[in-house]
């Protein structure tokens, strides 16, 4: 039996089944023509059935899927490197590839650890963001602070060693570099926009003094863009305004087409591990890291998202969405949110929007809300009549009845 993610499989609603898609389409089983608000998780940037990236992936099929890294190379996850590293801001040249966001931060918080321990610091808590999530690894669950979905701590005590986390304000950040800075490896965020935990968005501000701070403190500013990168906040990256030492891509990396992240350093974290010492190696190695076809495809996602000015298409979705959302509002809901390719409606209380998935099933639009979160990040290639009926879709389910 399948076991289908973040459900109580004894209570889950039958699954939407889907048999073919096309844009922002997807098309269900039983006859349905569903606009994807969500972007299957964010990732689906470019749409589905992409003819590029369609063709490049049959192109390499024909020669191999995929060889392991360890001891073999080969030229798509060359090219790839290389043109992260001639695309990324500042000096992140140096991608260690893996299979999935989450294993991408395992690797972004080991890289902080071994670098300490190689340089012979014990420097080991790492300072986090309150509501963070980065993943359902161990350790990307440690670093995270959301229990309704890591309660599994609960099975270790409720403690995570180690982690401190705070809230995106100047006085909490400052307080915790003068209580922990000597202890600090590294400090893990989510830029501007934190996802799971809740789509809430804090000012720049906040980020261009961690960045100072951890200069001075001589900690690791660790930037897990797996959400963000790609245009979601309407910068290509956050990392553009703010340069961490370690960025981590992931989702819409191969424009969701196939399980690929890295984990990016600059020089001075390589220079760390660079050494005549066997110790100092990074030893880490997932079998799927740098699979030939999800390069190829993230090459050609890139190319898609340079070509296609995708900023200025991120810009257009932001604009409709606050076109659209001006002067709205209801006593159910207790904020909303709007940044970049990204539009969050928080309610007062979940209860109000049980049953609004079948809702926008019935309406064309596929949507999954969580916990108290009506939200919706669209694929970049949408429509603005089908991003109209998707924010459309949201207001009437509160209008409903009146």
């Amino acid at each position: 039996m399948l076991w289908y993610p973040y459900a109580q499989m004894k209570t889950i609603e039958p699954p939407i089944k889907i048999v073919s898609a096309q844009g922002v389409h997807l098309y269900t089983e039983d006859g349905h023509d569903l606009i994807d608000s969500i972007s299957s998780w964010w990732s689906v940037i470019h749409g589905y059935n992409n003819s590029r990236i369609n063709n490049v992936i049959k192109e390499q099929l024909d020669k191999f899927a995929h060889v392991m890294l360890g001891g073999i190379s080969h030229e798509p996850v060359r090219k790839l490197s290389d043109k992260l590293a001639s695309w990324l801001p500042g000096d992140l040249n140096y991608c260690f590839f893996s299979d999935s966001g989450s294993v991408a931060v395992e690797v972004a918080l080991k890289m902080a650890l071994q670098f300490n321990t190689n340089r012979g610091s014990d420097r080991s808590v790492i300072l986090a963001l309150r509501h963070a999530y980065h993943g359902d690894t161990f350790k990307a669950m440690e670093v995270g602070d959301d229990d309704d979905y890591h309660f599994a701590f609960a099975g270790c005590g409720g403690k995570k060693r180690g982690v401190i986390h705070i809230p995106t304000e100047t006085a909490a950040l400052e307080n915790a570099f003068d209580v922990y800075g000597e202890q600090l490896s590294c400090f893990i965020v989510e830029p501007l926009l934190q996802g799971a935990g809740g789509m809430r968005m804090y000012d720049i501000s906040f980020l261009e003094r961690a960045r100072r701070l951890c200069d001075q403190n001589d900690v690791l500013l660790i930037f897990d863009e797996v959400a963000t990168g790609f245009g979601r906040t309407g910068n290509r990256f956050v990392a553009d305004l703010v340069l961490p030492d370690i960025l981590v891509l992931g989702k819409a990396l191969t424009g969701g087409y196939i399980g690929h992240a890295v984990t990016v350093a600059n020089q001075r974290v390589w220079d760390g591990f660079y050494s005549d010492n066997p110790a100092h190696a990074l030893m880490h190695g997932p079998t799927f890291m740098g699979n030939a076809l999800a390069c190829r495809a993230a090459l050609e996602s890139i190319k898609l998202f340079e070509e296609g000015n995708y900023i200025e298409k991120i810009k257009q979705i932001e604009q409709i969405t606050r076109r659209e959302l001006r002067g709205f509002s209801s006593d159910k809901i207790e904020e909303i949110r709007i940044m970049g390719g990204c539009v969050c409606m928080e309610v007062k209380d979940a209860k109000y929007l049980e049953g609004y998935r079948r809702w926008a099933y019935e309406r064309g639009v596929f949507s999954r809300p969580f916990l108290k979160y009506l939200y919706a990040m669209v694929p970049y290639i949408i429509e603005e009549w089908e991003l109209v009926k998707v924010l459309d879709v949201m207001k009437s389910w509160f209008s409903r009845g009146k």
